[in-house]
């Protein structure tokens, strides 16, 4: 009986070191996972830096024109060249220079949204270059209405 008992005793504190060994660990990982994401996007480190991310349309008429620019500037020591600029889907169109970008110097991507579909929308578009953050991700967000009749 008195065995049965330590026994007891000590499988609760493995179980109780176990647990804390278990929380611990999440709390390094959280810390690990949290202090990379914000090293991704530091700004201090990127090399095209967008004027903004996010293009909301806000709330238009279906047909209203889908037009946006998204400007960027080149903060790197050499010229910047954007390979590829994909957007989400077949309803959005972007159009960008192919010709390099020289440092310092500002770009722009046009994006076109097809506005006869109603309905919300968030799109985004993916654009690849040769700068430290090489992946950039954009988006544009709206709502397309039916046109009102009084």
């Amino acid at each position: 009986m008195v065995l049965k008992k330590i026994v007891n005793e000590t499988n609760k504190k493995q179980y109780i070191m176990t647990k804390r060994f278990a929380i611990l660990l999440g709390v390094i990982c959280f810390a690990s996972f949290s202090l990379s994401a914000q090293q991704k996007h530091n700004k201090q480190n990127d090399s095209i830096i967008f004027t903004e991310l996010i293009h909301d349309y806000g709330t238009i008429d279906v047909g209203s024109p889908g037009h946006c620019e998204f400007k960027f500037t080149n903060k790197m020591k050499k010229p910047l060249v954007i390979s590829n600029v994909k957007p989400s889907c077949g309803c959005t169109i972007a159009k960008w220079s192919k010709e390099p970008i020289l440092p310092g110097k500002t770009g722009v991507i046009k994006i076109s949204y097809n506005t006869k579909i109603p309905g919300t929308f968030l799109k985004v578009i993916t654009v690849n270059s040769n700068a430290k953050n090489s992946t950039v991700l954009l988006q544009i967000k709206g709502n397309v209405t039916k046109n009102r009749t009084w």
